[in-house]
């Protein structure tokens, strides 16, 4: 487990000043983990009612009557089962509600034993209801709302007595629901949850967070880890998103130890671990792929993104992007839609790539036929499948024209790489450098990186500035050899590839 205890703190500040709030982030990204230890650190100073509407059928949604007795059954099975101190008092209350089927009950009369359990409290109570979005479609929770958000602004208006603190948990966010909460006869259309304040804390694992676990991983097990590596390559995996840390490590601990040792724990083990993933057909990538279907448009603009270097406006006024990011899939850098991680990413550039290869594409067909030549020792040769590459372009396209753009290549180049690594090495497209003029393709391939540039020749000059970068690119990475395919429409340019000295690094150039 990765130590969250910081996060809980601030949680736990939000709780001391009475607010109302939402924790809102997509599936198996740590929300019930985090209400669990919340719980714990708050149970000194509270009385912490957890309910979670989980496995409630829409049926309990369906009346008020309904609603009361669902939720007074939750909280009766709290405190015969969870511990919560509920008050013999309102026990009965409840039980009433439950037992009495001659009356109909309505909401206020369930909020009513809430506020006496409140006021004879030696405790301020908090409640806690987790995968709240399985009712945020029903009329008769978002009344609900309504009443606790009515409690809430009493409270603040006028010191009558409500609930410290109320936390909804779950993937869909209730704050940004339109819905009626009031009479039919008003026709106003209001958030049910306006009085909510802003939770924007980050809730993905941090590098020092994942590397403390893996501390404790490696005093258990004696693996001498270079822990603050593996920590840095699972971050840079996947963005911190608590499900995918733990598939990679759960992987690498149950499937690649046995067979590998203490290799596990290293680059090879980690190249094996993101195979493993992205060929997972799990519920997450599920989910992902069945957003992609309903919103088509954003698919679109994915791939210009990814394919193109696009730049696409973080607005979430769009409903697809709001929804896209509501499920964690993209996030916001500096005004910019971006995928949320690197496996995300790749997984996205397989699906696109994919359905070009259902159109039987010539450069995935030879680089498929010719990838037994391009391993010798466990390691590519990156200079021979840019100059195969080269050979396979002019025997398909013949010169460049001018109608030929770098998305193109970048699409052809890629589609000729995956069937060689593919089985064997990772490969996906560094975020920073990808832009409508340069893109740098990292592949993962038996421990082993291989850096590739491709661009669109603008000039000797651009070109200079090109090796630069990734002659600087490649200290980053600790390497001393890096490549450079140039898309060049001149009509005198002596194709092929050519080695290149700069400074104590080596670059192979390809001149398409």
């Amino acid at each position: 487990m990765v130590d969250i205890s910081d996060r809980v703190q601030i949680i736990k500040a939000l709780v001391d000043d009475g607010k109302y709030f939402t924790i809102n982030r997509a599936r198996q990204y740590g929300k019930t983990t985090t209400l669990k230890q919340l719980r714990n650190a708050l149970l000194d100073e509270y009385i912490v009612l957890d309910l979670s509407f989980e496995g409630i059928t829409n049926a309990g949604f369906q009346t008020e009557d309904e609603f009361v007795k669902t939720f007074a059954n939750l909280c009766l099975d709290r405190k015969e089962f969870g511990g919560v101190d509920i008050p013999e008092q309102t026990t009965n209350v409840l039980l009433g509600f439950t037992e009495q089927t001659s009356k109909k009950y309505r909401l206020d009369e369930l909020y009513r034993a809430f506020r006496r359990w409140i006021v004879s409290s030696s405790k301020p109570i908090v409640l806690f209801i987790d995968e709240v979005d399985s009712a945020t479609n029903n009329q008769v929770f978002l009344d609900f709302l309504g009443l606790l958000r009515d409690g809430y602004i009493s409270r603040e208006a006028d010191g009558i007595p409500a609930f410290q603190s109320v936390i909804l948990a779950g993937v869909t966010d209730v704050k940004h629901l339109k819905r009626k909460i009031r009479g039919e006869d008003e026709h106003k259309v209001n958030s049910p949850w306006n009085i909510a304040a802003d939770f924007d804390l980050d809730m993905s694992l941090s590098e020092d967070g994942i590397r403390g676990m893996l501390e404790e991983y490696d005093a258990d097990h004696h693996m001498e880890m270079n822990t603050a590596e593996m920590a840095k390559l699972i971050r840079d995996y996947t963005g911190g998103y608590p499900f995918l840390v733990s598939c990679l490590c759960k992987y690498m601990d149950e499937q690649y130890l046995g067979a590998a040792g203490n290799d596990a724990w290293t680059r090879t083990g980690m190249d094996e671990a993101v195979k493993a993933v992205l060929a997972d057909d799990n519920t997450l990538f599920q989910s992902f792929t069945g957003k992609l279907t309903n919103y088509p448009e954003l698919k679109s603009s994915l791939r210009k993104i990814l394919m193109e270097g696009t730049r696409l406006s973080y607005n979430t006024d769009q409903e697809s992007i709001a929804q896209m990011a509501m499920y964690g899939f993209i996030r916001n850098d500096g005004g910019s839609v971006r995928i949320a991680n690197r496996i995300f990413e790749t997984r996205l550039y397989n699906l696109f790539l994919s359905d070009e290869e259902l159109k039987e594409n010539r450069f995935w067909q030879e680089g498929d036929l010719a990838k037994n030549i391009f391993v010798k020792d466990g390691r590519l040769n990156m200079r021979l499948i840019m100059e195969h590459f080269i050979n396979t372009f002019n025997q398909v396209y013949g010169p460049l024209s001018e109608r030929f753009y770098e998305k193109d290549g970048r699409e052809l180049f890629l589609l000729y790489l995956k069937p060689i690594i593919n089985g064997t090495g990772n490969y996906y497209i560094e975020a920073q450098t990808r832009d409508q003029k340069r893109t740098d393709v990292i592949v993962d391939y038996l421990g082993q990186q291989y850096i590739i540039e491709l661009k669109i020749w603008h000039g000797e000059r651009y070109n200079e500035e090109g090796e630069k970068q990734i002659s600087e690119y490649l200290d980053y990475w600790n390497l001393d050899t890096g490549y450079m395919l140039s898309f060049n429409f001149n009509k005198k340019k002596e194709q092929g590839v050519t080695r290149v000295q700069i400074g104590e690094k080596v670059l192979f150039e390809g001149v398409v």
